[in-house]
């Protein structure tokens, strides 16, 4: 495929997914996974779990560090560019229409019903990306990171402690899990 339809493509495809995306970035991740690792092939599942981590815990929106790092894989620079425009363009869009006619919406009881029917599609779709996460890990019998999942969860959960606080303590679980095997490797 040549670079500019390689491009044209991916500007189509982020264009597409966040035109009919709504709930938020781990919506747009599962769809952008489902095109471009299960139909385009374009990353492998492995990259994409990686480039998901990497846009949570980057500042800013999910979805646009999502795209820029999935279009900066395929395509470098430019592919990065595209697939922010492509990501940016739909909501930028909407957003601007719907302001002129917020007053028409806010209290119209067809708006709420429909609003309140695409808050259950979103949490569906959010458990989705949860179950496919999850089931990886189950099945490659990652012990080490289903036991920082469990924790996670009962961190935010139950005991109800600031996501960034858990996040950080992933993030110095994975460093000295990453330090311990280099660490055993230097020893052999």
């Amino acid at each position: 495929m040549s670079k500019r339809k390689m491009l044209w493509e991916l500007f189509i495809s982020t264009l597409y997914l966040s035109t009919f995306t709504f709930g938020g970035g781990f919506v747009i991740v599962t769809l952008m996974k489902k095109k471009m690792v299960d139909q385009h092939h374009w990353i492998d599942e492995k990259e994409m779990l990686d480039i998901t981590a990497l846009a949570q815990s980057s500042p800013g929106s999910v979805s646009i560090n999502s795209a820029i790092l999935v279009g900066y894989k395929i395509a470098k620079i430019p592919g990065a560019i595209v697939s922010i425009l492509g990501t940016i363009i739909p909501p930028l869009t909407i957003i601007s229409i719907i302001s002129m006619f917020y007053s028409l919406f806010k209290d119209n009881v067809i708006v709420q019903v429909i609003l309140n029917g695409m808050r259950i599609a979103v949490a569906a779709i959010i458990l989705d990306v949860v179950w496919s996460m999850a089931k990886g890990l189950f099945q490659k019998r990652k012990i080490f990171y289903i036991i920082i999942m469990f924790c996670a969860f009962v961190a935010t959960y139950i005991f109800e402690v600031n996501a960034v606080l858990v996040l950080a303590c992933c993030i110095v679980a994975g460093i000295g899990k990453t330090m311990w095997k280099l660490w055993k490797l230097r020893r052999v």
